[in-house]
């Protein structure tokens, strides 16, 4: 099984989420010509790996676009930037695959680069270094259509929902028709509340129910009365993007079941939620269909069971019976989560280590992407072990009782854990190939 484990820094945007009062500087050492500078040094950084969220209405809690409003949090975001807490990249550096299409984690340079700024006293320096500012689109826009170059084919909006100011959580699971007369190959997808409900969703799953064909091998239902896993919005998380020659398969008749978390925030919002879907070309077929799976639910709903005070480590594994491709690595548990990974045990009996999440954090659902050449190529009979650690102790500074004995549940509150996984399943040549070729080009380990 090929697995290349070298570094690839991409140029995607994500935010630097920071918490905490304003800290602003009693002095402002002068910049030298060699000195860090927020012109010349660091507003490069915050462009690429924080404004596309902090900036006017956007989730980040303040904007960091110029100098005097990034000045006053120059403290807390160095903070945040050496604990690796910001960007949200929460994969353990040290082990499994390193080389990711989304990549957003800043390098050791960009972080002693942040790191000398605060201790300088973050100067200014010269206005005239600064990079030219980037013209945000509005926030009415489909990211993937940059991807695409188009705005989407198909848009598909829940029922409205309309939330209480004060109250407990809600879950909305209306089923729309996609209005499809045929079927059609998706290429990519994005999953977005609408402005006015933003404030009240805490996530939106959306499931795919169709008639499948008997016979078919794989499971495409894996969650009972709602159907298959098929993308979600979750803080995070943008959109997937299927590789060339892939794609899902949306039938005609087929039906889109939402499953919308709200909460209330002091005031009554109406909020929907809209799923946006790029097909390929009409009539066309790609080779593969990628098929979402949550590896570990039904052993989550099982046998989670979390003491009072305790730290647990709980177990799933979930057998390939063709050889395929695992295409993300996207974790999942509530406010106990600590860690996750994922591991193949191959039918030698030796075991990788794919990803390795050290430091879950539930405000950020990141789908780690891998790149088309590090992307796990495994051979059937490989059995996927999902471990997930919980902390439900007084350590855990997000853990509102550790006096309760947790169990597998919705509410943030309660816990669960699975991975959100893209896998394609290969035909035996196409499978060889991928290795001859990996060997060949020294790539990984067999």
């Amino acid at each position: 099984m090929p697995i290349k484990m070298r570094s690839r820094k991409s140029l995607k945007f994500l935010p630097l989420v920071t918490a905490g009062l304003l800290v602003s500087f009693a002095s402002q050492v002068p910049a030298q010509s060699n000195a860090v500078t927020f012109s010349k040094d660091i507003a490069p950084i915050l462009q690429e790996n924080c404004q596309t969220c902090h900036r006017p209405g956007q989730m980040g809690p303040m904007a960091l676009i110029s100098y005097d409003q990034v000045r006053p949090w120059a403290p807390v975001i160095k903070a945040r930037v050496i604990t690796r807490e910001m960007p949200p990249w929460h994969l353990d550096k040290t082990v499994g695959i390193q080389d990711y299409n989304n990549d957003v984690s800043l390098s050791d340079e960009q972080i002693n680069t942040i790191s000398q700024w605060v201790d300088a006293g973050a100067p200014q320096g010269n206005p005239e270094d600064l990079p030219l500012a980037i013209e945000w689109p509005s926030d009415e826009v489909w990211r993937m259509a940059e991807v695409y170059g188009r705005e989407p084919d198909l848009i598909i909006r829940s029922d409205p929902w309309t939330q209480s100011a004060q109250g407990q959580d809600q879950w909305w699971t209306p089923i729309v028709e996609t209005g499809l007369s045929k079927d059609r190959w998706v290429t990519g997808m994005e999953v977005r509340p609408t402005m006015e409900g933003r404030p009240v969703t805490h996530h939106a799953v959306v499931y795919l129910q169709q008639e499948e064909e008997a016979g078919d091998f794989t499971p495409v239902v894996d969650v009972p009365g709602q159907g298959s896993y098929l993308t979600e919005f979750a803080v995070g998380k943008i959109g997937d993007v299927f590789r060339e020659n892939t794609g899902k398969l949306m039938k005609a008749g087929s039906r889109i079941a939402f499953d919308n978390h709200y909460h209330s925030v002091g005031e009554e919002i109406t909020a929907q939620t809209e799923l946006a879907i790029w097909f390929h070309e009409e009539d066309y077929v790609p080779k593969y269909r990628v098929y979402s799976q949550a590896l570990g639910v039904i052993q989550s709903m099982q046998t989670l069971d979390i003491p009072p005070g305790k730290i647990t480590t709980h177990h799933a594994y979930i057998p390939l019976t063709t050889q395929a491709r695992l295409e993300n690595y996207q974790p999942h548990m509530h406010i106990r989560g600590k860690a996750m990974s994922m591991e193949a045990i191959l039918p030698n009996g030796q075991v990788k280590m794919l990803s390795h999440v050290d430091n879950f954090n539930f405000n950020w659902h990141v789908n780690y992407v891998y790149a088309d050449d590090s992307a796990p190529v495994l051979p059937a009979g490989t059995v996927l072990h999902i471990t997930a650690w919980h902390d439900n102790s007084v350590e855990n500074p997000f853990n509102p009782d550790p006096s309760q004995w947790v169990g597998w549940g919705q509410r943030s509150y309660d816990e669960m854990y699975h991975a959100h996984v893209n896998i394609t399943y290969l035909t035996n040549e196409d499978y060889q190939q991928i290795i001859d070729d990996r060997r060949s080009g020294g790539g990984g380990n067999d």
